[in-house]
């Protein structure tokens, strides 16, 4: 079982602290911790909000002490540490890279020593694991970039990034939900409105879901963004052999 702290973050909240790295079976311990939590369905806790090596467990102490809080989460963790997650999707999001929509996918090419192709290539292959919602309303965290054409930030944000902008920052990926300042390199955009406050369901994808692009022409772009409404986003289950494989 991996090592954890339960630190108080404030006088509601407790953060459930793993390791200082950025892992997949710490993402995936997460959200087992998170599972089991809702299932044992103690009172008093009210919320979760997982990061990359955090959970934190939003609680209401009228209802639970600090102590018994402390005590569920450690039974949960000695419960669920056999447990795997049996909800975890893979949702495929097209993506188009048609240069209007990639302003920086050429300065990404020449950094790799690539051209355009071989980038989108390499970006659109992996399964991305989410490992956090941040920064804004869906804004997924994506890991699981191709080395090769991980590039730094802007040296200068922009001031607005399109909705459904695909981008790299570093050794990340991710898309813009809304219209928003950022300074990532913009390679790409999906037609599809990835927050839909609206909804019962505003994202399409939750913390320890995968996401794969899937390349689309301009012109697909086109027939998407016109019948949007009309448009049925794939999604399908992950193997547990293939969840395992991944946090190897």
């Amino acid at each position: 079982m991996l090592t954890y702290q339960i630190l108080p973050a404030g006088d509601k909240a407790v953060n459930v602290t793993f390791e200082r790295q950025v892992s997949v079976t710490i993402n995936q311990q997460i959200a087992q911790l998170q599972q089991r939590l809702t299932q044992l369905g103690a009172d008093g806790i009210t919320g979760f909000l997982p990061a990359f090596r955090t959970l934190t467990v939003f609680y209401e102490p009228a209802q639970i002490s600090l102590q018994q809080l402390k005590s569920t989460i450690n039974t949960a963790m000695l419960d669920g540490h056999q447990n795997t997650v049996s909800t975890v999707k893979r949702v495929h999001i097209p993506v188009c890279y048609d240069t209007d929509f990639g302003p920086d996918l050429a300065n990404v090419a020449t950094r790799a020593h690539l051209t355009s192709k071989a980038v989108i290539e390499r970006h659109s292959q992996p399964d991305y694991l989410i490992y956090m919602l941040g920064f804004l309303p869906g804004f997924a965290y994506l890991g699981g970039l191709d080395p090769q054409i991980a590039t730094p930030r802007l040296a200068t944000p922009r001031l607005k990034i399109a909705p459904g902008s695909v981008g790299i920052a570093g050794e990340q990926t991710g898309m813009y939900p809304i219209e928003s300042p950022g300074g990532w390199q913009i390679i790409g955009r999906t037609p599809l409105r990835l927050f839909q406050p609206e909804s019962d369901q505003p994202f399409y994808y939750q913390t320890g879901d995968y996401v794969h692009f899937d390349v689309i022409s301009r012109a697909e772009y086109d027939q998407i963004a016109s019948h949007l409404a009309d448009y049925h986003v794939r999604v399908e289950p992950v193997p547990e052999a293939e969840v395992e494989q991944h946090g190897a």
